[in-house]
Order: C-alpha cells, then structure tokens, then sequence
C-alpha cells in the first residue's frame, strides 16, 4: 500500500508542472468570465452534474481537440477537472490543450471533493 501511495504522488507530482487552480480561486474567476472550465469526465457524468457554467468536453474526445478548440474563447485560460484529486484525465487533458498552444491548468481537486464540500453543482434536464 505504501508503495503504491508512494508510486501515485511520483506520477501525479512528475504531470503536474504548473501549479493547480483551488476550488474558491476557480469558482472566483469562472464568476469574472475569466477562464473556461472543462469538465473532461463522460458526458453522462456532466449531465448528472458539474461546476456551474463548465463545458463538457469528454477526455475520450479530446483527439479531436483542435476542432473543439475553436468554439473555445482563445482569450480565455482552461481549467479541467475531472472525478478526484487523482484522477489522471485532468492531468492529460491540460498536456494536450498545452501542447495545442492553450494555456491551461487544472483544478486541485475534482468533482467528488467539490460536492463533498458543498460547493454549487449544476445539473443537466
């Protein structure tokens, strides 16, 4: 157990460059139109719920990434969450929207904390 602790900080520290965004900085700027919010979990997850105002793009969509990218705000910065805090799509999906020249980060936590801790979540009918 350890040692699979151990081995999922090595992985998640060695993706993680760029310093996450936390949930209040995130809900902050979303308020400001500051940033897009990309929830990368299955579009069925999205619909069950997600951060208020986030745009579903689905991380096994993500190849066709440069077409979705031109209905994105390219003045805008990204943020993409996913399940948790350890969730490995958040940590994929900003490499690849970096590596299309987008900045972007990705939020410290996921949805499982956000709801833990009573922040909003929006829900699809």
């Amino acid at each position: 157990v350890a040692e699979g602790s151990q081995l999922l900080r090595t992985y998640i520290t060695a993706r993680d460059d760029l310093e996450p965004v936390p949930a209040n900085e995130l809900l902050q700027r979303a308020k400001q139109g500051l940033v897009t919010v990309l929830d990368v979990r299955p579009a069925e997850e999205f619909d069950a719920g997600h951060i208020p105002g986030a745009r579903s793009l689905p991380f096994g969509e993500l190849t066709e990434l440069t077409e979705r990218l031109e209905s994105l705000d390219p003045n805008l910065d990204l943020v993409a969450y996913c399940r948790g805090a350890h969730c490995v799509m958040a940590h994929d999906a900003v490499r690849l929207l970096e590596a299309e020249g987008r900045h972007a980060a990705r939020l410290e936590d996921g949805m499982l904390e956000w709801r833990l801790s009573g922040l909003p979540v929006e829900v699809d009918v």
